[in-house]
């Protein structure tokens, strides 16, 4: 098996201090919390941007600001900005990460139920991020919560519509209201993707370390952090990124999989 990408989703667009007061929204608490990822063997960084108060932004000149930042501490990182945002934004402004011209940035697949809303990606504004990230030479990685979600994009890349092989997936299991993570339903959805493409596995909640482990042993590559779970074991809340990060290590090692520096994740990503 290649080595393992581990990427952490350092702080999200919804968890607060109030359920984890380490969560990061300051430009200094997310290099903080960068930091602390990539010593304990991240490779990737998954970018939102907060005001210093922790309202989500998707501000250009955020992100900017506490990307340069972390590449002056953290400069061989691989950064991901996410065009999803939080729900409710347009689709103007969360494109605005892609703007800086970043190696890669997220693209979700499709609309689907998020808790109590509505996470919106029709049709049209999946063709209009798709363009941009042709036209900025941005790899996506495509976030899927359903089935639907991989069929829909693969048959974009085919028509040229978004940005094609390699393809990198997310398989985000877990959310209230999409699929749940279970091994089989983790199965399913490696097995729609194109041939010679990478995946990553990403479990919200409960689900976060069972999905690690499912996906280190399928071949897969792992993203944890405060955005998809706070907590180190049941009751036990993590006290960093870092944290989470060092138990993946740990199911990496007793699963006999090695971990991939930034510089091995870009070869493994088609990056490089």
């Amino acid at each position: 098996m290649e080595k393992l990408i581990i990427t952490a989703a350092i702080c999200g667009a919804e968890v607060t201090k109030e359920q984890n007061p380490a969560v990061p929204y300051t430009v200094d608490e997310m290099v903080r919390e960068a930091v602390s990822a990539a010593e304990a063997g991240a490779a990737i960084l998954h970018i939102h941007v907060r005001h210093d108060d922790g309202t989500p932004t998707q501000d250009r000149e955020r992100f900017r600001e506490v990307m340069d930042a972390i590449r002056t501490v953290l400069p061989d990182i691989i950064m991901i900005p996410s065009t999803g945002g939080a729900v409710g934004m347009t689709p103007e402004e969360r494109l605005q990460a892609t703007e800086l011209y970043p190696e890669m940035a997220t693209l979700d697949c499709g609309t689907c139920n998020f808790g109590d809303e509505i996470f919106e990606n029709s049709m049209p504004t999946m063709r209009a991020f798709g363009k941009r990230m042709l036209e900025n030479h941005i790899k996506p990685e495509y976030e899927c919560f359903e089935m639907g979600h991989v069929d829909t994009i693969v048959k974009m890349a085919a028509k040229g519509e978004v940005p094609g092989a390699p393809m990198q997936f997310n398989f985000v299991l877990g959310v209230p209201g999409c699929t749940p993570f279970t091994p089989g339903n983790l199965a399913w959805l490696v097995n729609a993707i194109p041939a010679g493409s990478t995946w990553t596995g990403t479990g919200v909640g409960k689900a976060a370390f069972p999905m690690a482990e499912a996906a280190i042993s399928m071949g897969g590559h792992v993203r944890v952090g405060f955005e998809d779970n706070i907590y180190l074991e049941k009751g036990v809340k993590a006290r960093s990124n870092g944290e989470l990060v060092a138990k993946v290590v740990q199911l990496a090692k007793e699963h006999g999989r090695e971990i991939a520096s930034p510089a091995e994740a870009r070869r493994i990503l088609g990056l490089a």
